[in-house]
């Protein structure tokens, strides 16, 4: 692992840094923080800056929210339960989380699990069909796909 060095800026110094990090890349409010006390700044400083960015607009949690749902999703085919999880984790709001997930359409949900479990299933060198099951389920599960939705799937596929 390499050593980061301690910094220690300004808020002078600190301020067009954490704009540019804002503008190269959607981030959460937590992000922000995490990297603005990576600087060395105390918590006044620290919440003046985020006070600044999100003033700017740079920084807008539910934007980041709605951003990184459909991403992920698309991306990385996660289900809704870890993606929010992941939110979570980041620090948004209830509020937030909500109307991310509502923003992933439902027929391609649907879809993208049946994607990713054909893939799966016919990836699994099982003989007994009870084993590939359990193993789609346990797949897709850790994917963060509701149960409820595998198991309907997993018995379609049978």
């Amino acid at each position: 692992m390499i050593e980061k060095k301690d910094i220690k800026l300004t808020l002078q110094q600190a301020k067009p840094k954490i704009e540019y990090f804002c503008n190269y890349q959607e981030r959460c409010q937590s992000d922000v923080k995490n990297k603005l006390y990576s600087f060395g700044l105390d918590t006044d400083d620290v919440n003046e800056l985020l006070a600044h960015v999100v003033k700017l607009g740079l920084v807008n949690e539910e934007r980041f929210a709605l951003l990184f749902a459909g991403g992920k999703f698309r991306q990385k085919q996660w289900g809704k339960g870890k993606i929010k999880r992941e939110l979570k984790f980041k620090q948004i709001s209830d509020y937030c989380i909500k109307k991310a997930l509502e923003g992933i359409d439902d027929d391609a949900y649907i879809q993208t699990i049946e994607k990713v479990a054909n893939k799966y299933y016919s990836s699994l060198k099982d003989k007994l069909k009870f084993m590939k099951d359990q193993k789609t389920i346990k797949y897709l599960s850790g994917k963060g796909f509701e149960y409820e939705l595998v198991q309907e799937y997993i018995k379609k596929l049978g």
